[in-house]
């Protein structure tokens, strides 16, 4: 089934954390594309470019800042919207965040209500069809 709203990429090695944030991701009427490492997310987002991607940083093999400088070095994803969403929660690893280019970095546990309203404000500014 297609979402009207695209898709989100959730990238993130724990399976149930993965498809806990996708069902939010559907909840706010996005299709959910699940990557458990930050190889197949590149891959994965060059085949078919996302709406937006909510990227942990520590995963098995390519980190999250270097799935977000990929991200942003490609013409079919520069401007997508790119949330972190990580338990690194220290002043260096959010300063890093933005120096790749992320949109917004959240921290874990996270609060679901401000997940939704960060992955619907992020994805708003990328998709004027989208609707809060």
């Amino acid at each position: 089934m297609s979402h009207e709203h695209g898709s989100v990429l959730v990238v993130e090695d724990d399976r149930e954390i993965n498809q806990l944030v996708g069902a939010y991701a559907e909840i706010c009427g996005f299709d959910y594309r699940p990557a458990l490492d930050g190889q197949t997310a590149i891959e994965e987002a060059r085949r078919d470019p996302p709406d937006a991607v909510i990227l942990d940083l520590m995963l098995p093999d390519v980190d999250g800042f270097e799935v977000c400088l990929q991200l942003r070095k490609n013409p079919a994803t520069h401007d997508t919207p790119i949330i972190i969403l990580s338990a690194l929660s220290g002043e260096k690893e959010k300063q890093r965040g933005r120096e790749c280019g992320a949109d917004e970095y959240l921290t874990k546990p996270f609060d679901p209500d401000q997940l939704i309203r960060t992955l619907k404000a992020h994805a708003n500014h990328h998709d004027p069809q989208v609707k809060a």
